[in-house]
């Protein structure tokens, strides 16, 4: 009777066992299983509006599959990069629209994708997080800046009627600006610290990469102050000219370093 019983529990544990693995490999059940692409495509977007993006990402993914090579599985890819960016994954937003392009070399949203792309790398690198921290957007890095300028030039070269080909070349100036700006803190960096000719060198970078930008007013002061130290007063007679020829209102001859104004990135 013993043994009976001894059999009977091990059966049922054997039994419980069974149970509990056919548990474990079964897999989730998938809402979406029933919808149409069209009841995807809705609902992603219902979360994208929403701000939830990290749940909006997936839904995307899933249209891709279901509607792969349709029009709407296309504009699955361009929401879900949207959906990266604002969710805060640059790099998966680039890739995702990186991987668009390449496979949809004549899609009519190439534009869109090019000033999206920009858009993530601006802000990546000129973000508002700078108005909170009082940072100069022109002292960070400068890498994200150069590739957002190259994807609004391709944008505004290869769709100069594009609805985005406006706010892009705005865009442009002032990335522009910001590399020039970027020079010149090197250059004052290297002035105030009596390294003068490197100061010079730096100042010179901007005013020979870049023009017509408010950056240049400065690093003409700086090359001017540098060639005044370094004893060269022909070079610092003629920067002084080119100073107030093309800045006929500067401040920094009377107020040298000390000039105030508001910075040229709070304007954007």
């Amino acid at each position: 009777m013993p043994d009976a019983k001894l059999s009977a529990v091990r059966a049922w544990s054997l039994a419980c066992g069974v149970l509990l693995l056919g548990a474990c490999s079964s897999k989730p059940v998938d809402p979406t299983a029933g919808w149409s692409p069209n009841k995807i495509y809705a609902e992603a977007k219902d979360e994208l509006k929403s701000g939830s993006y990290d749940k909006a990402v997936p839904l995307f993914e899933k249209l891709e599959g279901r509607a792969a090579g349709t029009p709407l599985a296309q504009q699955a890819q361009l929401d879900k990069a949207y959906a990266h960016y604002k969710n805060g994954d640059p790099a998966l937003a680039i890739a995702t629209l990186d991987r668009f392009m390449k496979l949809h070399p004549a899609s009519t949203a190439i534009d869109y994708a090019l000033y999206l792309k920009g858009i993530v790398n601006f802000n990546d690198d000129l973000g508002l997080f700078s108005a909170i921290t009082s940072q100069d957007l022109s002292e960070r890095d400068q890498k994200a800046a150069k590739e957002s300028f190259e994807a609004f030039k391709e944008l505004v070269t290869r769709f100069p009627a594009s609805r985005y080909t406006p706010d892009a070349s705005a865009r442009m100036n002032y990335i522009v600006n910001s590399l020039a700006q970027s020079e010149v803190h090197v250059a004052r960096y290297y002035y105030q610290r009596g390294a003068y000719l490197a100061a010079v060198n730096r100042a010179q970078t901007a005013v020979s990469d870049y023009q017509g930008v408010p950056a240049l007013e400065e690093a003409l002061f700086i090359m001017m102050q540098s060639y005044d130290a370094l004893k060269m007063t022909q070079m610092r007679d003629d920067t002084r000219r080119v100073l107030e020829k093309n800045f006929p209102q500067t401040s920094y001859l009377t107020l040298g370093f000390k000039t105030k104004t508001q910075p040229w990135w709070k304007l954007w």
